[in-house]
């Protein structure tokens, strides 16, 4: 793996990493208030479209990273909308 592929797996790694805790808590308090519905929506669209661009330019990394951010955010959203 060459210094790009590099850079775009650890920077993929940890943008993903970075959604576990807040997971982890939301679904342990399901406490949402804080968290900005039209925001979160927007988000997880943002990453779902992410998710195509990946697939459709055949890119491992940026499919991996942004089909499991997609599941994190997408699991924080349905919390959101089920606990308000």
């Amino acid at each position: 793996m060459d210094m790009i592929g590099f850079i775009g797996c650890f920077a993929a790694v940890l943008t993903t990493v970075a959604f576990v805790p807040q997971v982890v808590k939301t679904w342990r308090t399901r406490a949402t208030a804080d968290i900005s519905l039209s925001m979160f929506a927007m988000f997880t669209a943002g990453v779902a479209a992410w998710l195509a661009y990946g697939v459709m330019i055949g890119s491992a990394p940026i499919v991996l990273a942004n089909g499991i951010t997609l599941m994190l955010a997408g699991i924080i959203l349905v919390l959101k909308v089920r606990h308000g």
